[in-house]
């Protein structure tokens, strides 16, 4: 597939995308919508002019790199389409652009996700070998740069979380924060749901090849179909509930009452081996077109 970038995509792979899609096509827009702990941008890019607001989110986790990989190459596969006036999937490109207005984050945790693939900075080196008890291999780190698991953040459940966690302080994987929306970087996607209320939202994760897409009853019903629907066409597993909280998908669900979705991309080991793309792409393109439609 020649939408799909067969390497480990870091920020400076999601740059060179974003500056193709400004110089190909003059209906995707590309918003910076804020900054990282470390000063990288945070990119929205928004295609489609239809009353129905949809979000999809990637790399909350950094080493779930994968999965902004998954969500540009949609982005650059679903643009060609409405440029040649094409389909996708057998849906008219056009059709969904004038349907719905799609909002992406590829990469919500751009210095997670760099430490992941090249390594700590001079800059940041101490301060990350600390909380990765010395080892030099990041390949395990979720959390952005200051230790902080970003998909632990939100106001909902929060306390739940945070009792139970292990560990206590900063560390690679798995610390909420002293407080929620402590972090730059979960602020700023709150603070995009908030300004753009968007109808649905899916974020993805991996792995496990399966999706939940309920919180404490307060998923409409309209979640529920939806669920079927990308169960179909992925063949992923649909799971109503967890015991989880405190992520972004619940607190879209919590606050909002609208369909909001993990998706659990691939199976194994995270990171998820790029032999694994081409299939995580599968599912992650239908996946995508099903939650375009009405």
């Amino acid at each position: 597939m020649s939408f799909l970038c067969f390497r480990p995509y870091d920020f400076q792979q999601l740059l060179k995308d974003i500056s193709k899609l400004n110089n190909n096509y003059s209906f995707v827009h590309v918003y910076e919508i804020g900054k990282s702990v470390e000063g990288r941008p945070i990119w929205e890019i928004k295609i489609g002019e239809g009353e129905r607001k949809v979000h999809f989110n990637g790399s909350f986790h950094a080493n779930e790199w994968i999965t902004s990989s998954a969500l540009m190459s949609f982005v650059k596969e679903y643009a060609e389409a409405v440029d040649q006036d094409g389909e996708i999937e057998g849906v008219s490109s056009q059709f969904l652009f004038s349907e719905t207005a799609l909002s992406i984050v590829p990469m919500v945790n751009p210095d997670g996700v760099e430490l992941v693939i090249n390594g700590p900075s001079k800059a940041n080196a101490q301060q990350v070998m600390a909380m990765n008890h010395g080892l030099t291999d990041f390949s395990g780190w979720k959390a952005n740069i200051r230790g902080v698991d970003l998909n632990n953040q939100y106001p909902v459940g929060w306390e739940i979380e945070k009792e139970r966690k292990l560990p206590k302080s900063p560390a690679a994987r798995d610390y909420p924060g002293d407080r929620p929306l402590s972090e730059p970087e979960a602020i700023v996607m709150a603070e995009l749901q908030m300004r753009e209320q968007f109808d649905r939202v899916l974020a993805f994760h991996t792995q496990g090849a399966e999706f939940y897409w309920g919180y404490n009853n307060k998923e409409p019903e309209e979640s529920k179909q939806l669920a079927e629907r990308f169960e179909r066409v992925s063949g992923y597993e649909a799971v109503h509930f967890i015991d989880s909280h405190a992520g972004f998908k619940d607190w879209f669900i919590q606050e909002y009452e609208r369909p909001g979705f993990t998706i659990e991309l691939g199976k194994g080991c995270n990171p998820l081996p790029l032999t694994q793309l081409a299939a995580v792409y599968e599912a992650t393109r239908s996946i995508c077109i099903a939650a375009l439609l009405k």
